[in-house]
């Protein structure tokens, strides 16, 4: 017996190491906060109306290991709301000592998924839900507001892309603070909008070559607008990635989503009066538009998020200034 209690206790000695690194990854401590917000059409988020629908959103907390104030990186879900990478990213920043609080834009809503009609809710819902996340972490005792960094997946990379803008944020964030950088993932960059290119802050794009559901060529257009005037900007782009290329439980092979929307072959402009357009009808755009189609593919490429994984926190390292 004394024999098999000491080779047990050997056992778990040999063992204690490597589950103790396995722990990294595992927040100190996990909040889930109600975030009041508005249900809101793009021309009025254009526009500077208020007079929406009330809504409460919620958001997913997780608070690294370490002590007083931490960085934050804010995650927005996809069309298809909060998936196994948003998971995944998490536990990769709480890894490195920066905490997560990931955005529920769909289930106080009443949503679950927009990929089928991507009318439910407007293009610019979660830039608005991502100044009322600033709000809450303004308050909050263990948020180092000025490393705050907002990342976002395809209909959620719109949502960090443009909340970028200086325009949208003089127009609806009142949290007296501002996001550090922006990390967009595959957004779709079909939408010109008035003052696209007033921002202040690091914008880096991942996206991948193939993307038939967000083109890169339109990302790249964007990006070339916002270098001549002199913005921080990089676009990464990833030979073999299709849309959402970060999903741990994608397949390696393109899968249709059949009967997804895509404005993949729109041009839209915004008008005064905050007007989204058909640029090419010059009419008011709508998911009913010719230009709008359906079956665009996703996959799962490992190279391609093992590259993004490590120039993502290669970039944070940087501008957070953590290890």
């Amino acid at each position: 017996m004394r024999a098999l209690s000491s080779a047990l206790l050997a056992a778990l000695a040999l063992a204690m190491p490597a589950w103790a690194q396995d722990t990294k990854p595992i927040a100190e401590r996990v909040e889930i906060h109600a975030i009041p917000s508005l249900t809101l059409s793009d021309q009025q988020v254009l526009s500077g109306d208020s007079n929406g629908k009330p809504v409460t959103v919620t958001g997913e907390f997780r608070i690294a290991q370490g002590s007083g104030k931490l960085p934050v990186v804010v995650l927005l879900h996809g069309s298809g709301g909060m998936g196994p990478n948003i998971e995944t990213w998490a536990r990769e920043f709480n890894a490195m000592g920066i905490s997560t609080f990931a955005l529920d834009g769909f289930t106080g809503r009443g949503l679950t998924s927009v990929n089928m009609d991507q009318a439910l809710l407007g293009r610019l819902a979660f830039t608005l839900d991502s100044y009322r996340i600033l709000e809450l972490l303004a308050k909050h005792p263990r948020v180092d507001t000025s490393r705050i960094a907002l990342m976002g997946f395809s209909r959620g990379g719109q949502g960090a892309l443009f909340a970028s803008l200086k325009r949208f944020h003089q127009m609806w964030n009142k949290s007296g603070i501002d996001y550090a950088a922006y990390i967009p993932f595959y957004p779709d960059c079909m939408t010109t909008y008035i003052s696209d290119t007033e921002v202040d802050k690091p914008i880096r794009i991942f996206h991948g070559t193939p993307d038939d559901y967000n083109p890169v060529a339109a990302c790249k257009k964007l990006v070339e607008r916002l270098k001549g005037a002199g913005r921080d900007v990089v676009l990464t782009e990833y030979p073999n990635a299709q849309h959402g290329f970060d999903n741990p439980l994608g397949t390696a092979a393109p899968f249709m989503v059949k009967g997804a929307q895509t404005v993949r072959n729109c041009r839209l402009l915004e008008e005064p009066k905050g007007v989204l357009i058909n640029a090419v009808s010059k009419e008011p755009f709508t998911y009913k538009d010719p230009c709008v189609e359906k079956d665009p593919h996703v996959n799962h490429d490992a190279e391609a998020t093992n590259a993004a994984r490590i120039a993502v926190k290669d970039f944070l390292r940087a501008r957070f200034k953590v290890e």
